[in-house]
């Protein structure tokens, strides 16, 4: 990138040697947003070419814009390893900017509870040792950031932790003043504690700053404990935990925001400890008690934390290596074959190979999806207020199989919305695949067919592209097990303005609150049913009545129709069943679901669950899979809830 002179902002106060200041607007392009808050959203772009993750922060008022260019100069000072990488900004009107490098694995709040994914102890170790020099460099430099959390911390290829979102903040000896301005003003919190003066995200939040004093270096090291607490138990902080008095709020479903606070504040309650029965290191446990101590000077400096963990983790690096030296001479010949094979298989990205499908598929499709608007572009037709939420769990499975997608602005064109379930079985390839492939396709598509059609065309192209890569695989690899045959159910929802199409291929489903009771977009495809029975047995399958319920060839799938198993293909097909419907000012949400929550729920149940729950698509999102799960569900369980039309602070809140 070319560094243009003068290389400031247009108000003259941020400056770099070696970060870009204002760019051409033919040097990038924006995507789809991959993140949002509540003071910024961050989008998908390529810089030069090159993929980066651009953050554009919301501005409204004057003191937003003086927001950005401190935070601009504070980014323009930062160069550690192990915090987020600005490569560029545009600092100048009518768009401000932050150009980020682009990190492949999301972020570590996602990681942990939207896939699932568990580090072991030295990943844990690896991360957290990494994490806190980051923050040593920060407060050598007199930073505090003020919102330490999972969300914030970035994950590159190698999952190593970068710290990121640097919004709060602030030069220690501005802090007094600072805080002093806070209480006069309403103040922005993130992390959806609303709450005046305060800053940062509640559940993170040392009981000093509830109390209403100032921030300090100490803080963030009561929120890096309770951080990597929840990194090593893989629960969201406080969410074990029972209140008293049951409340369905924002901040999950136990405590109140004032019940939280004043716990943690008067009766030092803190998140539940990692188990010693874990692997943790009894010293990392120590260590994290000392960092949520409830007194700041009793918590150690960041530079107390890296000369503690440091030993900590080459002693598990040594045991490792000697484990490793005496394990090896044991391996049969056979077992090292069978481990070969797992590892092999289980290096297989699937993700990225649907990826691959997705962008080679939608080179070129922008202008196709624009003619789907212009189709049905009524001004005086209803068109929804979108917000939308998702969480995922493996309920009572071991593995996490099932995989979705939010593309709020298909192509970037604000009224096409698209969102989709996956529920894999048989492994979780076929999911995976599906998940980054099929909104490819049906962008591609969008120029030549009509919405139904490219949806029905996309899930064909979807299961071809995806038997067709396993195909490829089976023969390049001989490793690969001959008789492994992976499929997945699939059910799409696409918004086109006031346009609801859904596209449903086996037993996830879809529903749409209507005047206050469900109505169903989707019907199950299963072996039960007669009339899938038939088509099943005319298309030459065999359906069989095995224990309790009628079946699908020797695989004994329930499903009559999916993406992949292409050992029951054509009778198990991938085409989906569509319906569409014209949304109106009656209808107020849907609920996209896997059978893990069907199963144990049905749709009025559903209703009256959110009737019940705050108005926030992902904490009823979380409410629907937690209780289903609590049910007894024995499948993993995905819930994508959207709401489709505004909905009031009081809905949100109470």
């Amino acid at each position: 990138m070319v560094i243009v002179e003068p290389n400031t902002c247009i108000r003259g106060c941020c400056r770099s040697e070696s970060i870009p200041l204002h760019l051409p607007p033919s040097s990038y392009s924006l995507s789809s947003p991959i993140a949002r808050g509540a003071e910024s959203v961050v989008y998908e772009a390529t810089l030069d070419g090159k993929k980066v993750a651009v953050k554009k922060p919301i501005l409204s008022t004057s003191e937003d814009i003086d927001r950005f260019h401190k935070e601009l100069q504070l980014l323009c000072n930062l160069d550690h390893p192990g915090i987020a990488t600005l490569v560029a900004a545009h600092a100048k009107p009518p768009n401000y900017m932050f150009f980020f490098k682009f990190y492949e694995s999301g972020n570590l709040a996602e990681k942990l509870h939207v896939q699932e994914w568990r580090a072991s102890i030295d990943q844990s170790l690896t991360i957290i040792v990494q994490l806190a020099k980051a923050l040593q460099f920060l407060h050598n430099l007199g930073i505090v950031h003020r919102d330490v959390k999972p969300a914030n911390i970035l994950l590159d290829e190698n999952l190593c932790p970068h710290l990121a979102d640097f919004g709060l903040a602030e030069y220690k000896k501005d802090l007094k003043q600072i805080s002093y301005e806070n209480w006069r003003s309403s103040g922005k919190p993130t992390g959806g504690f609303h709450k005046k003066n305060m800053v940062g995200t509640l559940l993170y939040m040392a009981p000093e700053i509830l109390r209403k004093e100032i921030h300090t270096e100490k803080s963030d090291v009561f929120s890096f404990g309770v951080l990597i607490n929840e990194l090593l138990t893989g629960v969201v902080p406080y969410t074990d935990l029972r209140a008293e008095a049951q409340a369905h709020t924002v901040l999950e479903m136990n405590y109140t925001e004032q019940q939280l606070t004043a716990a943690v504040v008067s009766e030092g309650l803190r998140p539940i400890l990692c188990s010693f029965d874990s692997g943790a290191p009894a010293g990392l446990l120590s260590l994290i008690q000392r960092c949520w101590d409830a007194y700041p000077e009793k918590r150690p400096s960041f530079g107390d934390i890296v000369l503690e963990l440091d030993p900590i983790l080459e002693h598990r690096k040594r045991v490792k290596q000697e484990e490793n030296a005496l394990a090896e001479p044991s391996i049969s010949p056979h077992d090292r074959d069978i481990t070969n094979h797992r590892v092999y298989q289980e290096s297989i990205n699937w993700f990225a190979k649907g990826a691959h499908f997705s962008r080679r598929a939608s080179l070129g499709a922008d202008s196709g999806m624009r003619t789907w608007l212009n189709s049905s572009n009524d001004p005086l037709a209803y068109y929804p207020a979108l917000s939308w939420g998702s969480f995922a769990t493996c309920g009572r499975r071991e593995t996490m199989e099932d995989t979705h997608f939010l593309m709020p602005h298909l192509c970037n064109e604000k009224d096409i919305h698209v969102f989709g379930i996956f529920d894999g079985h048989r492994g979780s390839a076929a999911a995976e695949f599906s998940a980054c492939a099929l909104p490819g396709f049906l962008q591609t598509l969008g120029s030549t067919r009509s919405p139904s059609d490219a949806l029905l065309e996309a899930f064909i192209k979807t299961d071809v592209a995806f038997r067709d890569e396993l195909d490829f695989h089976r023969k390049s690899r001989e490793i690969i097990q001959k008789d492994w045959h992976p499929g997945c159910t699939a059910v799409v929802a696409l918004i086109i303005g006031n346009k609801l199409l859904v596209a449903n291929a086996g037993d996830c489903r879809t529903i749409v609150c209507r005047t206050g009771g469900p109505c169903a977009l989707s019907k199950d495809h299963v072996a039960s049913c007669l009339e899938e029975r038939e088509r099943v047995i005319k298309a030459g399958g065999q359906v069989k009545w095995q224990v309790d319920t009628w079946r699908v060839g020797a695989a004994a799938l329930q499903v009559t129709r999916s993406i992949g198993d292409d050992d029951l293909k054509p009778a198990v097909t991938a085409e989906p069943e569509i319906t569409e419907t014209i949304l109106s000012l009656e209808d107020e949400y849907l609920v996209i679901a896997s059978d893990g929550l069907w199963d144990v729920m049905d749709n009025a149940e559903v209703v009256s669950i959110i009737k019940d729950t705050v108005k926030e698509p992902g904490m009823c999102s979380k409410r629907l899979a937690t209780e289903a799960a609590e049910r007894g569900s024995k499948d993993n369980i995905t819930v994508i809830v959207v709401f489709l039309r505004p909905v009031s602070t009081a809905e949100r809140i109470y």
